[in-house]
């Protein structure tokens, strides 16, 4: 008799956009891109093989360099006239014209990086305003965040979660910095120490290479792990969304 499938790991495949373009990037870092071509097809690719979530992400937004607010509505307006899926954006989300603009564009939830470091009064009053909608990204390297596109130091992860805690913060993506594009596999002692120190939810971020990572992933569903996004292993064909799915399952 198989196995009932009573709950899984959420897997958010990934379109970052650069200069109007689908790219991946290594480590956050600004040249290290590799380009894969129109986001609207890379978003399409992703719903066909059967998304429930596409991480939406405006890079040039997030270093300050411009955005791809047309791009992106395009990504958003195209892919949901056709499929029943649900959109996370992120990318210079840092006051309240750009926030509105991001919950303009249909997305289900938007996260917020920089501007809770930099703004954190702001960030309390939109978690309150806004509940579930909002997400707070922590990009870290070792105990550190990173800010402005990765460039800057933005002061001790764990404090900063105790604090976002307080305000009512309903949902974290946390990224290792070191792993990400690196294809070098997740950082799971990361992750089980944010979720040792919180009972919101947690949506991994970087380093994601093989089907056995997303295996151990789907084994911390139950410390508090909510989702991975997948950006780079799938571009370059590691492995397929539709296996990724089937992995991402969790039986009891």
């Amino acid at each position: 008799m198989q196995e009932k499938i009573v709950s899984r790991l959420e897997l958010l495949p990934a379109v970052d956009v650069a200069g109007g373009q689908a790219v991946q990037l290594v480590q956050g870092r600004a040249g290290s891109e590799k380009v894969f071509g129109d986001p609207v097809a890379a978003a399409t690719r992703w719903a066909e093989a059967g998304a429930e979530w596409i991480h939406l992400v405006d890079l040039d937004a997030a270093f300050g360099r411009g955005d791809n607010a047309e791009v992106i509505g395009r990504v958003i307006g195209e892919i949901s006239a056709s499929w029943d899926l649900k959109f996370e954006l992120s990318g210079g989300i840092r006051d309240d014209a750009s926030l509105d603009r991001a919950l303009a564009t249909g997305c289900r939830r938007v996260n917020i990086g920089t501007a809770a470091l930099e703004r954190p009064e702001w960030c309390e009053q939109v978690i309150v305003a806004n509940g579930d909608r909002i997400a707070i990204g922590l990009d870290v390297r070792g105990e550190t965040l990173a800010a402005r596109g990765w460039t800057t130091d933005g002061g001790n992860v764990y404090q900063t979660l105790a604090r976002l805690d307080a305000a009512g913060c309903a949902r974290y993506v946390v990224t290792d910095v070191n792993s990400d594009g690196m294809l070098s596999g997740p950082n799971l002692d990361l992750l089980r120490s944010i979720c040792a120190r919180t009972d919101r939810p947690v949506v991994a971020s970087g380093g994601i290479s093989t089907l056995d990572d997303i295996a151990r992933l789907r084994d911390l569903v139950d410390t508090g792990v909510e989702g991975a996004i997948i950006g780079t292993a799938l571009y370059v064909g590691n492995f397929t969304l539709q296996d990724a799915l089937r992995t991402a399952e969790v039986s009891r």
